[in-house]
């Protein structure tokens, strides 16, 4: 029951405000806020105690929860070391989303029950044991934030919201039918945790006979290489981006991003391994152009938001690139990539919407030497553009080191061209903080800004927290991932032995 609470009780917050809270004046837009706050940090509360019951010595999934649903289908429910922490992400970030939105006038109850019902689907999408269930929780998840993009965001919102929407959609399409053809060859939608005797997805050997397995990599490397995004299918991510407000920016690169990297680790790796091997190649080589291609597109932006956007990209291709590493090294650094990617690219969305907010610009020529008027904003700004560089004693530089550390052990040279990236990514790092930061004022609006607010300054503290001690201490995320990630490991290694390797 206790996975269940943490899941759906966003969505009991959204009931409750959409039910008993009618209006849109002062008074309820205000309670409004104090609802879904509260109701994020409940969330929040009942998600550690699945974190400090897990034991991160057993490889399998825990706290199951298997119910029989609708039509001979299950509510199958669990999690492992590699999906509690995107949960606790998750839930972890849902907080700060409320008190960014904090200031949101318009339809703010309205906004409100958006960010909770989301917090549910999200959560949903890495507890699910089930292809059914995911694949809901999976295309649901797009509807409120369609929504959030397209009603509060930017002047070009609505062809931003729409290209998202199709872009993620038409490559779930695909994934849709392979889970069909998934259900006919194995005859079942059961991911894992089946029961006794029942058969398990994850332990199933689909074909290679016919190319039945590369298909069905494809088709899912259709709906998670978008959501990612890979290179060059990225084209979504920019767009919606610049549109977003504040916090859907943060909770699309925080979150969002993760659900491809998460759908590679648990359906593409261990499903299809003779496939993931044999396409691992051409994997490689992507996420290193991506690395290299979005840190050179990064460095002649104008607009702050599209410089961070594209440094998403960069930094996802080093995911890609070591989850198809197929090694220990590889996945615990993509892993790590992604729960580290999470605070830092939070943290740099939230920057810019600070003085977003204050200027109503996020050209980067409008800008300059904000630490005269702005210290506090200047050293947080330093501290997160160093940790999305990879400075050493941040959590940006183990995740990126891991994944390098495998992508070498399995073709050099792409580690090479990949490598090549953190040098870029110093470059339109350390440009972007000069000319935003540093040098005198010459833009004579920028002489009564304002520094941080407590509510803001409430809002960075959590981020550099977690920034700084997964920087000096990794192992409160590889102590966790380490039995899973060994098991898939071993796993994809067994399946390419018995076939002879491909």
């Amino acid at each position: 029951m206790l996975l269940s609470l943490v899941t759906f009780l966003p969505a009991i917050g959204a009931l409750v405000l959409a039910l008993f809270l009618r209006g849109e004046g002062p008074a309820a837009q205000r309670n409004a806020r104090w609802v879904a706050l509260g109701t994020t940090v409940a969330t929040f509360v009942a998600s550690l105690f699945i974190l400090f019951g897990f034991d991160p010595a057993y490889d399998g999934f825990q706290f199951v929860e298997d119910r029989a649903w609708v039509m001979g289908l299950s509510y199958r429910m669990g999690v492992d070391g590699i999906s509690v922490l995107f949960i606790m992400l998750t839930t972890f970030l849902m907080p700060l989303v409320i008190l960014t939105s904090w200031e949101v006038s318009e339809r703010a109850r309205t906004l409100m029950i958006a960010w909770l019902l989301l917090e549910t689907l999200m959560i949903g999408v890495f507890a699910a044991l089930d292809l059914v269930l995911f694949y809901l929780f999976f295309e649901a998840g797009l509807i409120p934030m369609f929504l959030i993009i397209g009603v509060w965001g930017g002047q070009n919102r609505v062809y931003a919201a729409f290209k998202f929407f199709l872009y993620t959609f038409l490559g779930s399409v695909l994934m849709l039918v392979a889970m069909l053809v998934m259900y006919w060859d194995a005859g079942t939608t059961c991911i894992a945790a089946c029961g006794e005797g029942g058969v398990e997805l994850l332990n199933y050997s689909f074909p290679m006979a016919g190319g039945m397995q590369v298909l069905l990599f494809l088709a899912f490397m259709a709906s998670f290489a978008v959501k990612l995004p890979m290179w060059p299918v990225h084209t979504w991510l920019p767009d919606a981006h610049v549109q977003a407000p504040t916090a859907g920016s943060v909770v699309l690169a925080a979150v969002l991003l993760k659900m491809g990297g998460y759908g590679f680790l648990r359906f593409s790796l261990p499903m299809f391994p003779l496939a993931s091997e044999m396409l691992a190649p051409l994997m490689l080589w992507l996420s290193a152009i991506a690395v290299v291609y979005a840190s050179l597109v990064a460095l002649v932006q104008t607009d702050m938001k599209k410089l961070i956007a594209y440094s998403s990209v960069a930094h996802m291709g080093f995911v890609t690139m070591g989850l198809f590493a197929l090694n220990r090294q590889g996945i615990d650094g993509a892993i790590f990539q992604m729960i580290s990617h999470g605070f830092i690219s939070a943290a740099l969305f939230l920057c810019v919407g600070v003085i977003y907010d204050r200027m109503h610009t996020r050209e980067i020529a409008a800008f300059g030497g904000l630490l005269n008027r702005m210290p506090v904003y200047g050293a947080l700004f330093l501290l997160f553009t160093m940790a999305n560089i990879g400075l050493p004693g941040t959590s940006g530089f183990v995740g990126e080191f891991l994944a390098l550390m495998g992508a070498y052990q399995a073709n050099s040279w792409v580690a090479l061209v990949a490598g090549t990236g953190i040098i870029l990514s110093a470059g339109y790092g350390l440009w972007l903080f000069r000319r935003v930061i540093m040098g005198a004022i010459t833009h004579k609006p920028l002489q009564a800004i304002a520094d941080l607010t407590p509510r803001e300054i409430a809002i960075f503290v959590p981020l550099v927290v977690m920034t700084l001690l997964l920087g000096v201490y990794p192992s409160l995320v590889t102590d966790i991932t380490g039995p899973s990630v060994q098991r898939l490991v071993d796993h994809v290694a067994a399946e390419i032995a018995a076939a002879g390797g491909y």
